[in-house]
């Protein structure tokens, strides 16, 4: 269907006070522009100027502009394509063998003098072992991943299945590095990016704290012993996790066995956020399996709530604040470039933020704010990502 500026510009005056009109260029890739004054709610106006447009193949963008509103109208509706579930369900399987695999193989004991082969090879016989964390982590990640993809579905974007990637032991802990959904156009205004951003969040972690606390249950207080010729492998602590050990063991762990002449709570900042000095001869969890798993998927849940780019806490973060919440990135690229002298991983982070942490998912309305309702939501999501974060996600110390 051909439509002309003329039926656009009628179109835009039905919701828009029209001041000025603007063609588009080459270097201003809009077909037309009209600045003016909404005559409606902008939720309202957005919608149904985009029903006018929609048969016309074109998309109109809303914005605001020295005190006034901006319609752009663009040429071209995102028309997502299909993808193939069966890619996504083979990656899942492929996964999912792959975190039995990492769990049979911490839970499978190798001779020290066995070459890697060996080592390597030895899981392969105890892989029943590795079915309470494989169930466990990827009951987490799954509930996550599909927060993301119905609510997506409910707010109509097209968002694709979620692509499990494996990564088995030894190079991972947990035998996958997550999964990802692509969300293959713009969301439709601030609340779409909120709601879709911390729909993952919230799911997988009402799955992940009932499997941590069981399997906390299930996990015994010990002294922490060298193991000769032999490293020790130790999660760290985020104040949640602390919490639900006091909740079930009724102690601040890990207790050291003394403070080294500090005061206990200047003792604690120092470890939570170094991991140092590793407190041998205190009392710590050994943890089992399917609390490592739940302890696993409070970790995801963190790490996706880092407040930048196209992460769930940079949708939260871009919702509550536009364009403004660019201004945090440098300051969390910093943030991960000095944490990572305590755990070296964050340079991963780092340079991963680097490359894609200024990438941030623009609506096509960035007019319509935020209800209250949402707000609280995203503040929840801000509180949530404090209570779960984990300055020091993993202890490899030799004694």
């Amino acid at each position: 269907m051909n439509i002309d500026i003329d039926q656009i510009t009628r179109f835009v005056e039905r919701i828009l006070t029209i001041q000025d009109i603007t063609s588009g260029t080459e270097k201003q890739p809009f077909l037309v522009r009209f600045r003016g004054t909404l005559r409606m709610d902008s939720a309202e106006a957005y919608q149904a100027l985009d029903d006018l447009l929609a048969p016309y193949m074109l998309t109109p963008v809303l914005r605001s502009e020295d005190g006034l509103h901006v319609v752009m109208v663009m040429e071209g509706r995102a028309h997502a394509q299909p993808s193939n579930p069966w890619v996504n369900l083979v990656l899942f399987l492929i996964t999912l063998v792959s975190v039995i695999y990492t769990g049979a193989m911490s839970a499978t004991e190798v001779p020290s003098n066995a070459g890697l082969l060996e080592a390597l090879v030895a899981p392969l016989s105890n892989l029943k072992s590795g079915l309470p964390f494989a169930i466990s982590l990827m009951a987490i990640l799954l509930a996550h991943e599909l927060g993301h993809y119905f609510v997506g579905r409910a707010r109509h974007a097209p968002v694709t299945l979620p692509y499990f990637i494996p990564l088995p032991a030894p190079i991972s802990p947990f035998g996958t590095m997550g999964a990802v959904i692509n969300m293959k156009a713009p969301p439709r205004d601030k609340r779409a990016l909120l709601e879709i951003g911390v729909a993952g969040p919230f799911a997988g972690f009402l799955v992940a704290i009932p499997i941590l606390i069981y399997g906390l249950s299930l996990s015994t207080v010990e002294p922490l012993r060298p193991i000769a010729g032999g490293a020790v492998q130790m999660e760290g602590n985020s104040l949640l996790y602390l919490l639900l050990k006091w909740v079930v063991f009724g102690q601040v762990l890990p207790t050291p066995a003394d403070f080294n002449n500090l005061h206990p709570l200047l003792y604690w900042i120092r470890y939570f956020f170094t991991g140092s000095p590793f407190p041998w001869g205190g009392l710590d969890v050994i943890i089992h399996p399917i609390a490592f798993a739940g302890w696993a998927g409070l970790l995801v849940t963190a790490l996706n709530l880092i407040p930048v780019g196209q992460l769930d806490g940079g949708h939260i973060l871009y919702a509550l604040f536009g364009d403004k919440a660019r201004r945090l990135y440098p300051f969390m690229l910093g943030a991960t470039v000095l944490m990572g002298f305590a755990w070296p991983g964050w340079w991963l982070w780092s340079g991963l933020l680097l490359l894609f942490g200024r990438m941030y998912d623009s609506p096509l309305d960035q007019v319509t704010p935020l209800d209250t309702r949402r707000k609280v939501l995203a503040v929840c999501g801000l509180i949530l990502f404090i209570l779960v974060f984990t300055p020091v996600p993993l202890l490899i110390v030799t004694p």
